[in-house]
């Protein structure tokens, strides 16, 4: 700490994160297991981005976002794991306030364009299977780059938002952040300064970051259930709800654990407990996210083979 222009109060220049736990055996099994699952995630996802590549099948509306979801896991996990293993390793966490911030902004920025991509994925189900004779021309290229583009610039303003608010905040006497990231909750458990402001930004920012999506995900898979179930042949409806049942599985797993996080201000005490919701969301969703999506896909499947053994798709 360094003094500051109050006086006798000082002001925060880095915060020591607790981590997961401060024993040192354990610090080593937690770094194995978790670097473990960096790669598997970096790597999954990877490999699900060059199976959209090599696979014609895959060139597809629908696949186009998904291979946007698959940067944007491999982006959340890099700006988290990567520092929390350093951390590991040296068996502590001193980090500098800029660079909490700068963490802080890019989770966020990554995670609310997570949010909108979702339901930009769940509209393009509901074009597919409710108007399917205007599918192309709704989802055209320019269609599919401008929803990306309305996801990013949503989740920007939303992260440069809470950034901004959180850097005018007064850090001027612990500076133990009880967590294996620099996020919202404990940082604001920190501050010398009122933070009504910034608990009236993160309600507004979690009602359009997700509350709102929530509600056009839920109307546009009503949709396609009430289209779905009017399909007469059982494997019409199989195929159906097979492209939508990997998106919903996404979908629960990560609003679930961002609504649990979020939602919860006045939980001073829940904080161990955010940290085992930190991991799935950080950590768990982007590993299971390539799982989940190729599992049941035969598409997928069969271009991943084509990946790793280097055959070509047949002519």
């Amino acid at each position: 700490m360094e003094p500051g222009a109050w006086g006798n109060r000082t002001t925060v220049t880095e915060f020591i994160l607790l981590g997961l736990t401060e024993n040192v055996r354990l610090q080593l099994v937690l770094f194995v297991v978790f670097f473990f699952a960096y790669i598997v995630t970096v790597g999954g996802n990877l490999s699900i981005l060059a199976a959209i590549f090599v696979e014609p099948k895959l060139h597809t509306p629908m696949y186009y976002f998904l291979g946007n979801l698959s940067l944007l896991d491999i982006g959340c996990i890099s700006v988290t794991v990567p520092p929390m293993l350093v951390c590991l390793l040296a068996h502590h966490c001193i980090v500098p306030y800029t660079a909490c911030i700068s963490q802080l902004f890019f989770f966020h920025l990554l995670a609310g364009v997570d949010c909108h991509l979702l339901t930009a994925m769940a509209y393009d189900r509901y074009l597919a299977i409710c108007q399917p004779l205007i599918y192309s021309t709704r989802m055209s290229r320019e269609v599919q780059g401008t929803l990306v583009g309305i996801c990013c610039t949503i989740s920007f303003i939303n992260a440069l938002t809470h950034t901004v608010a959180v850097s005018v905040l007064d850090f001027c006497g612990p500076n133990v952040v009880n967590h294996f990231y620099c996020d919202l909750p404990p940082l604001f458990q920190l501050s010398c300064s009122s933070i009504y402001i910034n608990g009236q930004l993160l309600f507004v920012g979690a009602t359009f970051m997700g509350v709102v999506p929530m509600i056009l995900i839920s109307v546009s898979y009503a949709h396609v259930a009430a289209a779905v179930l009017r399909i007469r042949s059982a494997e019409g409806r199989k195929k159906a709800f097979s492209t939508c049942g990997s998106h919903l599985t996404v979908v629960c797993i990560f609003y679930g654990t961002g609504f649990f996080s979020y939602m919860r201000l006045g939980s001073v005490s829940a904080s161990d407990k955010d940290k085992g919701i930190g991991i799935l969301n950080t950590i768990i969703s982007p590993m299971l996210n390539p799982v989940i999506y190729s599992l049941r896909n035969p598409d997928v499947q069969g271009a991943l083979k084509r990946v790793l053994t280097g055959k070509r798709h047949p002519v």
